[in-house]
């Protein structure tokens, strides 16, 4: 081989190494940033749990709490971006975390209750005001150089609504606070949901107002061409104890449009199960039923295009029933209450059982009489 040749072979021998040198720090290079990311992601992964585990002393502390009786880490404990204090008296419990206050909220508002279409305001006090203006506000035309007279001012009524006391006593044994893999928040927080949820949709329907909500219900019921500020008007059915035999829909299209135009764009339909069973089988004069199902799951069927909340604690049909209600309810009917929730742990009452003496306040009334009308099953 001449020297020319083995000067090109030693220039492509030098020419590979170097190619290879460049190779191996690239893939060196794409290895270390590989396991930067690596770790970046699993401090990620670990930073929530140890936030959690730093940034939840009450949880810690109620569940202690909860299990044992231990309430020495609630006592003096304040709530994040409240200016109050966890405990409230030895007779009074403590108030619940966050998280199990938030789970009961929500079962609260997904459940079929009038709560889920009303207005729902959170007070701090005893009882929450409304001011109702119960007509317009006077106006008239004025031209450049006339007069203009004086107008006539709005009637106000002032509604209060007083907070009650809403309790629920789930108990459980000692034997099962004890074991460690039982989540005593989530069952706690079940059971009260389920309680305050049956107690407050009966209670906005039907209450009489005693140590409890007034439910709209329990309002005097008058004949549409007769209502008054106070009362909720009806329609009547034609018939004393079911839809007219000859055009059940009519009464259906007639409680629709005896609510006033500004309230029919956020009404809804109030009526129970049985009730929902006659009225989805009614058609209009083409054919089409009045009823449709809704496409989106979670959302409400529709009633001549208007939303339907099944409420078990409406009346069924029957001689002089009021069996459906139409209106706009975040207008005709308030809730109050108290966003804390408190809990008290008795051990004494129901040996071996230790009783959870759950509590919150509430109190809901018609805040608009004119944004609800109800369907009557009567001749008139």
């Amino acid at each position: 081989m001449t020297d020319d040749g083995i000067g090109e072979v030693a220039e492509a021998l030098t020419g590979l190494v170097s190619e290879m040198k460049g190779f191996r720090e690239k893939i060196e290079d794409r290895m270390s940033k590989h396991e930067e990311r690596t770790r970046m992601t699993q401090t990620l992964s670990r930073t929530p749990l140890q936030a959690n585990e730093i940034d939840a002393p009450h949880q810690k502390a109620m569940d202690a709490y909860l299990r044992s009786g231990d309430d020495d880490g609630l006592r003096g404990l304040s709530l994040e971006g409240k200016s109050m204090n966890t405990a409230v008296s030895a007779e009074g419990g403590y108030l619940v975390d966050p998280q199990t206050s938030e789970t009961v909220q929500s079962v609260l508002m997904s459940t079929a209750s009038i709560r889920s279409v009303a207005k729902v305001v959170n007070v701090e006090a005893t009882s929450y005001d409304v001011l109702v203006d119960r007509g317009d506000l006077e106006s008239g035309w004025a031209s450049e150089t006339g007069t203009i007279a004086e107008t006539d001012t709005s009637q106000f009524d002032r509604i209060s609504i007083p907070l009650h006391e809403l309790s629920a006593l789930p108990k459980a044994s000692q034997r099962l606070l004890d074991d460690a893999a039982f989540d005593v928040e989530t069952w706690l927080a079940e059971r009260i949901a389920d309680k305050f949820a049956r107690a407050e949709a009966k209670a906005f329907v039907n209450g009489d107002g005693a140590d409890k909500p007034r439910g709209f219900l329990t309002y005097p019921a008058v004949a549409e061409s007769s209502w008054g500020w106070g009362n909720l008007g009806y329609v009547a059915t034609g018939a004393p104890d079911d839809f007219d035999a000859n055009d059940p829909a009519d009464a259906i299209v007639d409680l629709v449009y005896s609510l006033g135009a500004r309230y029919r764009a956020n009404a809804s339909f109030v009526m129970n199960s049985k009730t929902a069973g006659a009225v989805r089988k009614m058609k209009d004069a083409d054919g089409r039923f009045l009823w449709s199902d809704s496409l989106a799951a979670g959302q409400p069927a529709q009633l001549m295009g208007y939303p339907v909340l099944i409420s078990e604690d409406m009346p069924d049909i029957g001689a002089d029933a009021l069996a459906i209600a139409f209106g706009d309810f975040g207008a005709g009917y308030t809730i109050a209450e108290r966003p804390d929730l408190r809990v008290l742990r008795d051990p004494f009452s129901a040996k071996p059982h230790v009783l959870f003496y759950a509590t919150k306040r509430v109190g809901g009334d018609v805040t608009d009489f004119a944004a609800i009308k109800l369907l009557k099953f009567a001749n008139a």
